[in-house]
């Protein structure tokens, strides 16, 4: 039986991770940074080996500093059992039960078909429709799940241009062809461009926030990460639409045949807005609320009464309580419901969270921080573009959220040792992490429209390359120009 190079690596990483802790440990200096620094390093090795490779499944990996880091008397039991019921670990399971309550209804369902039929039913503005739609959708629940979620609609608009009849023996013309390419790039693209634009939409960003909180004990408001993270996914959706429609693969269609009814036959499928619709959509709403005004209803209490994680964790509470039938005994959602809800990606905030706190105990961030300020200092630009460019690369290869976890520590202790405000240095690079457009690797949307058979390789890297060059350039100037001058 021939094994492929990905399961061989694996099979290598598995024990090269414990033997990297192993050999860290034993040849390594204990005051190597300083005193107990070489124990969270030779850890940090093994998870980071574990993560890229991808050897263990990323919660399994998350869990080690719970075991290790008492053993080696990095922290006691009690510090290292807290960052895994960070706050923020609340705050996204709150906002998971939402999308879950969002997915099982099919309400996500009902308003991407609605935006898709405001756009219009030429080439261009079914790409607009399925690019808004799926960025949109995307900043409130998982990447994975908007491409699932829009792959069959566009498949079934991609059909209506089938024309088996063709003497050429083709059934779909340059123009068509450059349709379904892009229509399935632009699904894939603005899955990944959404999540920026909210705390919940993707891993990486309550990753961040973990971060923040635990180094800087500072919360991270859901308005203020909106108020930068929004305008940039817009920003980064448009040039996504402009690059595939006009420069990439430009299909000059003026309508396509049978697309209205397509739309009109998938509302009517779905049928009027139910109840249990309407109660997700009414709770979805008042969480939104909450959390766009929870500082000025503070303001007006004058307490504290309302932050995001418990707003998140209210919203995902009534999904389960509040009833559709009281009698029958039916709720919006059941138990049963949160076996689709990623319980892993809540415990590797725990673990990277957790994995910071030893570096921060040791003083590694301080020692990095201290010993890039002693270099030559580097204008902000120029770091943030080297950060930024890093992120992206890397991003293509690895997981968003490993990347996000092993690097932006480090980012805040660059930050610290050259008195750079840290939001400004490691907010962008965490946005520039959702930037995985060339590979059906790099992230799951990408993968799953790959699939559909309408993307070559080599159409997807260039469309990449060009998305990945515009996404360094928009978060780096937008870094530059607003986020300094903003109360994140």
């Amino acid at each position: 039986m021939q094994v492929s190079k990905t399961v061989k690596a694996k099979h290598i990483g598995f024990f090269l991770g414990p033997l990297l802790f192993t050999f860290i440990l034993i040849f390594t200096s204990d005051e190597l940074i300083a005193p107990g620094a070489n124990k969270v390093i030779a850890l940090a090795a093994w998870m980071i080996t574990w993560w890229i490779l991808e050897c263990a499944p990323v919660a399994v990996t998350a869990l080690l500093p719970l075991a290790i880091f008492p053993a080696l008397g990095t922290l006691s039991i009690t510090e290292a059992s807290i960052p895994y019921a960070n706050p923020v670990v609340f705050l996204f399971m709150g906002g998971f039960m939402i999308a879950l309550a969002l997915e099982k209804h099919k309400l996500h369902e009902r308003i991407a078909i609605n935006l898709i039929r405001i756009t219009g039913t030429s080439g261009n503005g079914i790409i607009l429709g399925f690019t808004l739609a799926s960025g949109l959708i995307s900043m409130w629940i998982s990447n994975t799940a908007t491409a699932l979620m829009m792959l069959p609609i566009a498949i079934s608009v991609i059909q209506l241009l089938r024309n088996p009849a063709s003497e050429s023996g083709e059934t779909l013309s340059k123009g068509e062809r450059n349709f379904a390419l892009g229509l399935m790039l632009s699904i894939a693209y603005a899955a990944n461009i959404g999540g920026m634009g909210t705390i919940i939409g993707t891993p990486p960003n309550v990753v961040f926030v973990g971060y923040a909180r635990q180094i800087y004990n500072h919360d991270i408001s859901f308005l203020g990460w909106a108020m930068f993270g929004i305008p940039i996914a817009l920003l980064m959706l448009l040039t996504c639409y402009i690059l595939i429609t006009r420069i990439l693969f430009p299909n000059r269609i003026k309508s396509v045949e049978g697309s209205k009814q397509l739309i009109t036959t998938k509302l009517l499928s779905l049928g009027k807005l139910k109840k249990e619709e309407k109660l997700v959509l009414i709770i979805f709403c008042l969480t939104s609320f909450f959390w766009i005004f929870q500082q000025v209803l503070n303001n007006i209490f004058e307490h504290a009464l309302f932050n995001d994680t418990n707003i998140a964790v209210t919203g995902g509470l009534l999904m389960f309580l509040v009833p559709v039938n009281f009698l029958e005994n039916k709720f919006l959602l059941v138990w049963e419901d949160t076996q689709k809800l990623p319980w892993g990606i809540l415990i590797l905030f725990g673990g990277g969270i957790c994995l910071a706190k030893g570096m921060e105990t040791t003083g590694i961030i301080k020692a990095i921080g201290d010993y890039i300020s002693s270099q030559h200092n580097l204008p902000l630009w120029q770091l943030l573009l080297i950060l930024i460019v890093t992120s992206v690369v890397l991003t293509e290869f690895m997981s968003n959220v490993a990347l996000v976890t092993i690097i932006i520590p480090v980012v805040f202790g660059i930050a610290d040792g050259l008195h750079y405000d840290p939001y400004v240095l490691g907010l962008p690079v965490t946005l520039a992490a959702s930037c995985a457009f060339m590979f059906p690797i790099s992230t799951p949307p990408n993968a799953i429209v790959f699939a559909s058979g309408h993307i070559k390789m080599k159409d997807m890297m260039r469309a990449g390359a060009l998305l990945n060059a515009a996404s360094i350039l928009i978060i780096l100037l937008l870094s530059l120009l607003v986020l300094k001058d903003l109360n994140i």
